[in-house]
């Protein structure tokens, strides 16, 4: 059977483009309860452990069903006990979201909202740690794709460190194409999912967590379907069997997926791709007269924020349409008080697939 080319590329923050071999890879059908696909899960929890530089002795990983904040609720909901309490560090929607997590869950939280523009001050972060010794989880937002924030996840460590608290990091849109020392940081559980860096599709997230930590959640689960104890406990003595029925395709093509991305030399080598993408894109964007939301010191290669033009000729679905048609889908702004749209980066993408769409957008009538 011959795989169709895709129509456009996906230039958002996940799903996005995927290689035909990714894609192939779900043609074959597995049974959840057969030795072979569980060996496969068995090889997808190692290697990413692996991928995180950490022991394998100290460290584990779980997947888990659904999309990334899926993976996400299953640990604020699973890591926190009932006297634990929460400090969320936010700059954007998914900060935000990991709050309202723990309001639904009925958890003891605080927020220290940076603003959307803005980085958190460790000298704040370290005030609130210090003036509020309930807190015993600090949880923050890598890459913030509302803004394409990179968020500075070391010296929030040292923080977290100091006031002997449990690193929570959500690296959903960075695990695999920026490099993160987990150990080093301390971090005690980190987020991600099969749809973003790594370049599989959407289905499941996973949780790369501290043994020690994720032996003593046993009982502190608020939900069945996302007890992250549980789940890690059926993986570890069923031989990677998942307790519910799990995305075989899916899981299938982040086994390859996995395998694509150390064929391209690991993390380092696809965060220096994701980078001249970003640069690539922002040259060419700002020769046309746009700006970026964010200054280049705070901004991810991941997805980058651009100001719409201030223009009344300017219409978002008519740009959208038009660079669809011309094989580029982008995603609309999530920013609160600036028009905007966003550009992702990542994916299996280029920089002349960047250079493309910089051609694409100077010949657009819906921006000038």
């Amino acid at each position: 059977m011959n795989i169709p080319e895709n129509p456009y590329l996906l230039l958002t923050p996940g799903p996005l483009s995927t290689t035909k071999t990714v894609k192939a890879a779900m043609l074959r059908d597995w049974c959840t309860w057969d030795d072979d696909y569980n060996s496969l899960v068995q090889e997808i929890r190692a290697e990413l452990v692996q991928l995180a530089g950490v022991n394998q002795a100290e460290y584990t990983s779980v997947l888990m069903q659904g999309s990334g904040t899926f993976a996400v609720e299953s640990v604020i909901g699973t890591a926190l006990g009932e006297t634990d309490k929460l400090l969320v560090l936010a700059n954007g929607a998914y900060g935000q979201r990991i709050a309202t997590i723990a309001r639904y869950l009925k958890i003891d939280y605080l927020v220290y909202d940076a603003g959307e523009l803005d980085r958190h001050d460790p000298e704040k972060i370290d005030a609130i740690l210090g003036n509020d010794k309930a807190i015993t989880h600090v949880a923050v937002v890598h890459c913030e794709t509302t803004t394409g924030m990179l968020n500075q996840i070391e010296e929030i460590a040292e923080v977290v460190k100091k006031h002997n608290c449990i690193f929570i990091v959500d690296a959903m849109s960075s695990f695999g194409g920026i490099p993160i020392e987990m150990e080093k940081l301390g971090i005690g559980y980190l987020i991600s999912s099969s749809n973003k860096c790594i370049q599989g599709v959407p289905g499941f997230g996973f949780v790369i967590a501290k043994k020690s930590l994720l032996e003593n959640c046993g009982g502190n689960a608020r939900s069945l379907s996302l007890d992250l104890f549980d789940q890690w406990q059926t993986m570890e003595k069923g031989n990677g069997k998942w307790r519910f029925t799990s995305p075989t395709h899916v899981v299938r093509a982040f086994r390859q997926a996995l395998t694509e991305l150390e064929e391209e030399g690991g993390t380092e080598e696809r965060f220096l791709r994701y980078a001249l993408n970003q640069r690539t894109l922002v040259n060419g964007m700002r020769e046309l007269g746009f700006e970026t939301l964010l200054p280049d010191n705070l901004q991810s290669p991941i997805i980058t924020t651009f100001i719409s033009p201030d223009s009344p000729e300017f219409d978002f679905q008519k740009f959208y349409n038009q660079l669809k048609n011309h094989g580029f889908v982008i995603y609309p702004g999530k920013v609160t008080d600036y028009q905007c749209f966003r550009i992702g980066n990542i994916g299996d993408v280029n920089p002349d697939d960047m250079r493309n769409l910089v051609l694409a957008i100077a010949a657009s009538m819906y921006w000038k």
